[in-house]
């Protein structure tokens, strides 16, 4: 583990509105620019602000898209119903590059965010992972290597339909995808596995790891008729089975999910305000404080 650097953060651009819960209310956001360590630049997008009096929940996004695609804009959706729960959100600019380094710049991102919980979130913030899709992919491993680094302590980690088979052959995702002949999903493993081996790090593939102790609570969202139910559901019973804290919840009629949680611009997300209410209580019940 490297020792810890010091930290800067230089806002790039004003700040801006983004839609949250399904357009209904507007979330304030900045993009930045934070230096993780020296002469390594990661730009980020802040959500919420600390609270006079209270510690607020500090929250480290991934964004969608498969591993092919995405940015900033793709995590607004998810960032700003975090942010309307209390949290404060620090949603990542990953590279759009083959393993490990989308996982190597996450990791360096919460390093940096847990250095500056008490500025971000106030006295006490706890820390966590959140991601969807392929950021939930992200989360995950970025989970794994904190807990083999033993730094920084996690109060939880929230996976949103997260990408985690690079076999794409659960029942689920063959039913989402009926008879495509191409597979964004397929794709998106291709790009982000340089060659077989990296199928089988547990940073590349988190479904994969043997050791799943040691692991923060985890809160795992899915749809119905989500491609990513299966992949989704068997990672939390393996986490369940390792002795672990998992929260599942399954939303009904969610025909959009995941999608809508990857779309830009004002639009009507499904289950956002299901969403919310398991992101709420998530946080109510792990916020015993975690070693530092």
């Amino acid at each position: 583990m490297q020792p810890d650097q010091p930290s800067s953060l230089s806002s790039t651009l004003p700040p801006v509105a983004k839609p949250t819960e399904g357009g209904k209310a507007a979330s304030v956001c900045s993009d930045s620019t934070i230096e993780v360590t020296k002469g390594q630049d990661v730009a980020v997008r802040m959500y919420g602000r600390k609270k006079t009096g209270q510690a607020s929940p500090v929250v480290v996004h991934f964004h969608g898209g498969a591993f092919t695609s995405g940015g900033l804009d793709n995590g607004c959706t998810v960032a700003s119903l975090l942010e309307g729960v209390g949290a404060v959100v620090v949603s990542v600019a990953y590279p759009l590059t083959p393993f490990p380094q989308p996982v190597d710049t996450g990791y360096d991102v919460l390093k940096w965010v847990h250095r500056n919980r008490t500025k971000l979130g106030g006295q006490g913030a706890l820390v966590y992972l959140a991601g969807e899709e392929a950021g939930g992919n992200l989360a995950a491993a970025v989970g794994l290597m904190a807990r083999d680094q033993s730094h920084p302590p996690l109060a939880g980690q929230i996976l949103l339909s997260p990408m985690l088979d690079p076999c794409v052959g659960t029942a689920s995702l063959r039913e989402a995808t009926g008879n495509a002949t191409g597979c964004k999903w397929a794709e998106g493993w291709r790009n982000f596995l340089r060659c077989p081996r990296d199928a089988e790090h547990p940073y590349a593939v988190p479904a994969a790891a043997h050791r799943l102790a040691g692991l923060p609570p985890t809160l795992v969202l899915v749809g119905d008729t989500d491609p990513m139910h299966d992949e989704a559901l068997a990672y939390a019973a393996r986490l369940e089975a390792a002795g672990l804290q998992v929260t599942r919840h399954v939303f009904s009629k969610t025909a959009q999910w995941p999608d809508a949680l990857l779309q830009t611009g004002p639009h009507e997300c499904p289950c956002a305000t299901g969403a919310q209410e398991q992101f709420r209580m998530f946080f109510e019940a792990t916020r015993c404080p975690v070693p530092s």
